[in-house]
């Protein structure tokens, strides 16, 4: 007689690598949404682990305290604005002030994703509790574009087309004339409609170029 085996349930098993990293960003973007929602003082690793089906425990392992979580999660943030190089300099078709144009709508556009939202959100009430959130992102997002427009603007001025000057003083400048004020905008609720944003760039592209003309 032959003898009956009892069946074995196969376990779920670990997970793969993929699944394992995609649980790792969502926590992260767990954690920014409620930061953002309840301001860091009032989020607690309970609250998001609750949020994620999770043990505290669990989180804990992957982090060693709360400004740890929150760190990471707006480092991931700022990571997912930043341009890689062979798009930004796609945008480079020869013409200073159409490429200007194009950069101005680029950094404005960020700033309207979901993901570009949160993160000038939390830097503006987080920035006085970490204010090294500042500099992470310019570092990260802001200043290879910066350094692009200096790039421009060095080639512009050894072809005599527009003045020789600090030229990232200059690209300094152009970013706050541009983005700043669409920004502020975006970041109350209260964004510009598409065509006002495209007469803004365009106006104040052609205002700082004017400011650059060889004298």
């Amino acid at each position: 007689m032959n003898e009956i085996l009892p069946l074995t349930r196969r376990g779920a098993g670990r997970p793969t690598k993929e699944q394992a990293e995609a649980r790792f960003e969502e926590l992260l973007d767990t954690a920014l949404d409620m930061f953002l929602e309840h301001g860091f003082e009032l989020t607690t690793i309970e609250m998001i682990a609750v949020q994620m089906n999770m043990t505290k425990r669990t989180v804990y392992a992957k982090f060693p305290d709360k400004a740890a979580l929150f760190l990471a999660s707006v480092q991931r943030a700022i990571e997912r604005q930043i341009v890689p190089d062979e798009e930004l300099r796609a945008l480079d078709d020869g013409d200073l002030r159409e490429t200007l144009r194009a950069i101005g709508r680029q950094r404005i556009g960020l700033v309207r994703t979901r993901n570009g939202l949160r993160l000038q959100r939390i830097i503006n009430t987080e920035s006085f509790r970490f204010p090294q959130l500042l500099m992470l992102n310019y570092n990260q997002s802001a200043k290879p574009v910066t350094d692009f427009i200096v790039e421009l603007l060095e080639r512009e001025a050894a072809q005599g087309r527009v003045r020789a000057a600090d030229a990232k003083l200059a690209a300094s400048v152009f970013l706050s004339m541009v983005v700043s004020g669409p920004v502020r905008q975006i970041v109350a609720g209260e964004p510009p409609a598409a065509d006002h944003i495209d007469a803004l760039v365009d106006f104040a592209v052609d205002l700082f170029l004017d400011g650059m003309r060889p004298r």
